[in-house]
């Protein structure tokens, strides 16, 4: 398993403090997609830019397939640019991919329901292992569901990703989250003026 399926899974298992966004969520696996490459040591950063180092070891589907789409040619590729390349519907990606190893179904709340079906996570272990770091504060983990609006029970001394390479990637994943959000609420402005105007207000 990897930090980006270990975070799917965090953000299907608990209730965050605001509902997370498809787009928000993304840009997180993305991001914990190159945490997972400079662990591996497929990538290394040269300041924000994503420097090919080696072929990945991995055996994941969607971690083999963000390594191949590295841009191997100088100058590399940025993370914020990254992120917001290989973000694109990443959360379906992975909602697929864990519905289709069993790990996630979905059961309609109700038979007379409109509702959207519910998503439920199979007792696997590849839960209990995201259970496990999510229990123990595991930094990278904490820090990128943070990011998305997801809070554990840690204390004000929990700790933070030490790793600058970790830190860069994770501070661009907050960026992102931030000039998405604002892109959100310039639309909804924009949005209620438009009917303001057809309302003749």
């Amino acid at each position: 398993m990897t930090t980006a399926r270990d975070l799917f899974i965090i953000a299907i298992d608990k209730e965050p403090s605001r509902p997370v966004g498809q787009g928000d969520l993304s840009l997180a696996l993305a991001g914990a997609e190159v945490i997972d490459l400079l662990g591996d040591e497929a990538i290394e950063l040269d300041g924000d830019r994503m420097v090919p180092a080696r072929q990945p070891t991995t055996d994941d589907q969607l971690l083999g397939q963000a390594a191949a789409s590295l841009h191997r040619q100088v100058p590399y590729e940025r993370v914020e640019d990254w992120l917001w390349r290989r973000g694109r519907d990443l959360s379906t990606a992975y909602l697929t991919a864990l519905e289709e190893s069993g790990q996630l179904t979905r059961q309609r709340r109700s038979r007379l329901s409109f509702s959207a079906d519910q998503m439920t996570l199979a007792d696997s272990p590849a839960r209990r292992r995201a259970m496990s770091r999510w229990a123990s504060d595991e930094p990278v983990l904490a820090a990128l569901a943070a990011v998305v609006g997801i809070h554990g029970e840690q204390t004000s001394d929990s700790p933070s990703p030490v790793d600058d390479a970790v830190t860069t990637v994770v501070a661009a994943v907050h960026d992102a989250v931030m000039e998405l959000e604002a892109v959100r609420q310039r639309r909804a402005i924009e949005n209620a003026a438009f009917s303001n105007i057809w309302r003749g207000a």
